[in-house]
């Protein structure tokens, strides 16, 4: 078993769960602490350096922090890290003189970005405090791409999408809006440094089967629809509605019937309820807004009457699975059944659509039709053009978005500068210590025993009424700090000195968890069934010392550590110290270069 490196940041970065889930690598129990201690705008401040959109982020992202989160390993629930994140944006004080100024000299450069959705305005972010001349085109009269069109308003309040894209704006970036893009080769014509397409997944899928065009009038794509709701040009729907598909732009298409006049809503998909692509808590809050999703039914056809849809066909299946565990749908052998209906919305998925972009422009497409992209740079194979967002690797969402626009603005500057945009800035990181007496520390270290809180909702009498209502109340600052407290500041690292243990095992005593071992050396895998507590987490990183005076190691499970201090507490020779680690992910500027 080789000694922990601990020189880089990486294996530091790892402990903290939360933010190295985060595409954006947020600070995310940095952050959490400042929510406790009632300094708001510091926390949000935190969030717009990361993540660009914190009050929209903090109702609408998918969460890839929570499940990573270490609460979830020591009971049920994880912090509720994203409602926090609305907190921070719910109370925070004015920002605008925190936030970056316009350059008041331009460099030189300008930029076209294609679409104003999150992963362009990320890029404009970046870049345009550097002096970039910046000109954002899309085919909408409103900036904020699928965040406007594609998410409901009793989800994402307006005012919330127009506070933070104007941030952005009033940075320096010209925003062309109701411009629609036909032609790449014509934008490159026009003389810019370089092109970034943040254009999104625009197209959803539509189902080929019997009555599709008979019934056309009533069967419609969900992202279209949602968007039409949107922008006003939809106000109703019919009383019954089958929405078709299992992620959450389904869940989205489904809520939002019910406040359209859909009194009958159902949803049916061909997986199981657990394979479903929608979030558990978008799941739960369609049920809990009374709308059943129907499992292992695939669609066969629409019936229809006189050019009226009246219903669908659907093939009851069940799943089977090879020796290799791979899963296939199989018909079950029960009688096909019919939901009678008055519209169907599709929401079966959603592809990439690049009609507009010249196949003699220099850039290589794969069998999928999609443009071949640097995973790390985000270039094309024409040298100019840079993608991000879901106009990259297919639909995922706003925060793998505002990733993605973070490192294509580093390679865009690279780019414009003539260096390699190959040569990635590494993060800064520091660790710092916590230390202000023998037995106190600059955060609160006490663990709660909380439960996860729950966000409170409006009442479905009023939230089922208008589209526009946020069902989602929010953490007041009394509920905030309490789940606030369920954090267990776990970028505040147990930090071990060989020379000065002295191997009286006090801390392997006192550790709640039994997370530390002092054991004689061997291979990692004989070594983790062998401690205290088996380390069954292979993905977790053990903290392994160098030989220490009678030639044991200590050993101790980053898996379970509570990060409560009790270890560094107890020792009476400061072997244990906690040191908060600060991870800052690089940005385009000075900074990188």
């Amino acid at each position: 078993m080789q000694r922990t490196r601990a020189e880089g940041p990486e294996y530091f970065h790892k402990v903290v769960d939360c933010q190295w889930a985060c595409p954006a690598h947020t600070p995310v129990p940095e952050y959490i602490r400042l929510i406790a201690e009632g300094r708001y705008t510091d926390a949000y401040m935190i969030n717009w350096k990361s993540n660009v959109f914190p009050g929209i982020l903090g109702r609408t992202c998918d969460r890839p922090c929570e499940p990573a989160c270490r609460r979830g390993r020591v009971e049920e629930e994880p912090v509720a890290i994203c409602r926090l994140k609305r907190v921070a944006a719910d109370n925070k004080g004015a920002i605008v003189d925190l936030l970056p100024r316009p350059a008041e000299q331009k460099n030189g450069y300008r930029i076209a970005l294609v679409g104003a959705g999150p992963a362009s305005l990320t890029v404009a972010r970046d870049l345009a405090p550097l002096g970039y001349e910046l000109v954002c085109y899309d085919q909408e009269t409103k900036s904020g791409g699928m965040i406007r069109s594609q998410i409901p308003r009793f989800r994402l309040p307006e005012e919330v999408i127009d506070e933070e894209v104007g941030y952005v704006a009033q940075l320096g970036l010209e925003l062309r809006l109701g411009q629609r893009i036909d032609s790449l080769k014509a934008l490159l014509d026009e003389g810019y440094d370089a092109v970034f397409v943040g254009a999104g997944a625009p197209r959803g899928r539509d189902l080929d089967i019997p009555g599709r065009q008979e019934a056309a009038a009533n069967i419609h794509i969900g992202i279209d629809w949602l968007s039409s709701v949107s922008f006003g040009h939809v106000e109703r729907i019919g009383r019954r509605v089958i929405v078709l598909g299992g992620g959450n732009t389904a869940m989205d298409c489904c809520r939002t019937s019910r406040r359209l006049g859909g009194e009958d809503v159902k949803v049916i998909v061909r997986s199981g309820f657990e394979e479903m692509k929608a979030s558990p808590w978008e799941k739960e809050d369609a049920m809990h807004e009374g709308i059943p999703i129907l499992n292992y039914l695939v669609p066969k056809a629409f019936t229809h009457e006189g050019g009226k849809l009246t219903g669908m066909w659907f093939e009851k299946v069940v799943a089977e699975y090879d020796d290799k565990g791979r899963r296939r749908l199989v018909p079950s052998g029960e009688p096909d059944q019919h939901f009678e209906c008055d519209d169907v919305l599709i929401a079966v998925g959603q592809e990439n659509a690049y009609p507009w972009i010249e196949r003699d422009v220099g850039i290589e497409f794969d069998e999928w039709d999609m443009p071949r992209v640097d995973p790390v740079t985000f270039q094309s194979t024409n040298p100019k053009v840079f993608f991000g967002g879901d106009a990259a690797f297919g639909p995922k969402n706003i925060i793998w978005a505002v990733a993605h626009g973070h490192e294509a603005a580093i390679s865009i500057d690279a780019h414009c500068r003539g260096a390699r945009v190959s040569d990635r800035p590494p993060p800064m990181a520091s660790l710092i210590s916590q230390k202000m007496g023998i037995h106190e520390w600059s955060y609160d270290n006490a663990v709660s025993n909380d439960r996860r809180y729950r966000v409170p909702l409006r009442e479905p009498e009023v939230a089922l009424k208008d589209v526009r209502v946020e069902v989602e109340l929010g953490f007041d600052r009394e509920l905030g700090f309490k789940e606030a407290q369920r954090c267990l500041n776990c970028d505040v690292q147990t930090v071990f000195t060989d020379n000065l243990c002295i191997e009286c095992d006090a801390c392997a005593d006192i550790c709640p968890t039994d997370c530390i071992t002092f054991i004689a050396e061997e291979p990692e895998p004989e070594l983790r069934t062998k401690l205290k507590a088996p380390a069954l987490n292979l993905t977790q990183d053990l903290l392994v010392s160098g030989a220490l005076a009678t030639g044991r190691v200590m050993v101790k499970d980053e898996d379970v550590c509570l990060h409560c201090g009790l270890c560094a507490e107890r020792c009476p020779t400061g072997a244990w110290d906690m040191q908060k680690f600060m991870l800052e992910t690089a940005q385009a500027g000075a900074g990188c270069r």
